[in-house]
């Protein structure tokens, strides 16, 4: 939804402003880049995911009880890399979250609930069934 002419001149105003008051934050917030961060963190998680599949391995080597630990440690380490793989990968990609995209659904649409038109169809169908 693009900005009114008042919105981006108030924009515009306290852009103007932050810059007088602090140039160097200024600067700062206008170089950084966010995707910078997110291509960041999905080398660390791919990192992460490299170390847990390590783990998995050397539990594999390793016998008796450690071992068993170590597996643990290794599946987990490796499944949280991937959540986190793919939440970053979805981020990167600009798709909404599916929950923010079901509370915008719900609250823009005004249509009666998947239940009760079920209910409805079944009233209805029992009422021409017993008008005929």
């Amino acid at each position: 939804m693009p900005l009114s002419e008042h919105e981006q001149r108030l924009l515009e105003q306290i852009e103007r402003a932050l810059y007088a008051d602090d140039p160097k934050l200024a600067s700062t917030i206008r170089s950084t880049n966010p995707r910078v961060y997110v291509v960041r963190r999905l080398w660390r998680s791919f990192a992460l995911f490299l170390l847990g599949l390590a783990t998995l391995v050397a539990a594999v080597i390793v016998t008796g009880p450690a071992g068993f630990v170590l597996g643990l440690v290794g599946f987990g380490l490796m499944l949280l890399a991937a959540l986190r793989l793919a939440a970053d990968l979805k981020r990167l990609s600009g798709r909404p979250d599916v929950s923010t995209r079901q509370a915008r659904t719900s609250k823009s649409t005004s249509r009666v609930p998947f239940m009760e038109r079920m209910e409805e169809r079944w009233r209805k169908r029992w009422e021409d069934r017993d008008g005929r």
